[in-house]
């Protein structure tokens, strides 16, 4: 983690981390080049993180793909490719912390009578708490590990953001005491991507805003691991189909392969992420660096903040006028909002 803050302080890091689980669909494709965009108008460094840990997932041949598909766009990265698979031991001392702390608790509920109780929120469910004020049991229970799961403080959680929706959110009611070390002992996405976070220094975390609600317990761990310098956060339009539902890799959504059967080379599939987002008319061919070059950091932000879904209001979100949507804000100013009661 000290190894993270003197990163940070040196110069700006962003990341693009996807899971090897499928190929990259148009969607994770333009969030890449937003992430790779963002780095270099910023003068920072771009790292390619993948999220592996979740092994039965992962699909052969998938990391190779990624790889491949980036070179291909021309979006190269900085450093080494960090693998998460072979951070598990990062990942044990910081839940060792947390346990020391008394962060973390043990939670014997299944996902079957989570699912009945549970007080969903869109697509988010709380957990009711139920093994919160138990004596903890760490060991096996009928046969079943428990679950690890983090001990949230009452509160608001309170973030600006850079393009989505400002974040205020309240613990108990909206956030809940989520995983972060599974009952099958696998470590969960929140405490990974908030190790990784901090102990890599990024700066900025440009993603899709599907992840928006995510930030609340990314930063809860970090605030217990140290955090001192917020990261600006990015959570950028979804690229969605013509009936609203979102590109998934599950679906079979379209990739690069099928783009270049069709004839399209890299000037070409650039053009077309970018007029997607009309940074560049229709039918636009050119490289990764040349529309770097037509571009700002702000104007980059203010062309995806128009590009917001018109009228989407996340819960709990800080509206117009609340003074965190506008100028580009520095680390030290976003401290001031978080983790306010």
């Amino acid at each position: 983690m000290e190894q993270g803050k003197v990163l940070r302080r040196q110069q700006r890091r962003g990341r693009f981390a996807p899971s090897p689980t499928g190929v990259l669909h148009l969607g994770n494709l333009r969030t890449a080049l937003l992430g790779w965009l963002q780095s270099r108008l910023s003068g920072g460094e771009w790292l390619l993180r993948l999220d592996d840990l979740d092994t039965p997932r992962n699909r052969s041949g998938a990391s190779e793909s990624i790889l491949a598909d980036l070179s291909w766009l021309g979006l190269g990265w900085d450093g080494p490719v960090i693998l998460q698979s072979e951070r598990r031991p990062l990942y044990a001392a910081a839940l060792a912390s947390l346990r020391r702390q008394g962060q973390i608790y043990p939670c014997h509920c299944s996902r079957r009578s989570l699912a009945v109780v549970s007080a969903p929120h869109g697509a988010w469910p709380v957990y009711p708490g139920l093994c919160r004020e138990l004596p903890p049991h760490w060991g096996e229970l009928q046969g079943r590990r428990p679950s690890w799961r983090l001990r949230l403080p009452e509160g608001r959680l309170r973030w600006p953001e850079q393009v989505g929706a400002g974040g205020d959110l309240d613990l108990a009611a909206q956030v809940g005491d989520v995983v972060l070390r599974r009952a099958d002992g696998f470590v969960a996405y929140h405490l990974a991507t908030a190790v990784d976070e901090l102990s890599l220094g990024i700066t900025t975390v440009l993603r899709g805003d599907d992840l928006w609600h995510s930030t609340a317990p990314q930063l809860a761990v970090m605030r217990c691991l140290g955090l001192q310098q917020l990261p600006e956060y990015w959570h950028v339009p979804l690229w969605r189909q013509d009936d609203g539902r979102r590109l998934a890799k599950r679906d079979g959504s379209e990739g690069l392969e099928a783009l270049r059967e069709r004839g399209l080379d890299a000037a070409a599939v650039i053009g077309r992420l970018a007029a997607s987002l009309e940074l560049v008319p229709a039918g636009s061919r050119l490289s990764a660096l040349e529309l770097q070059q037509q571009l700002s950091e702000l104007e980059l932000r203010d062309a995806l903040r128009a590009k917001a879904l018109p009228g989407t209001v996340l819960p709990g979100t800080l509206k117009k006028g609340s003074g965190l949507e506008a100028p580009m804000t520095g680390h030290s100013e976003a401290m001031q909002s978080v983790f306010n009661s």
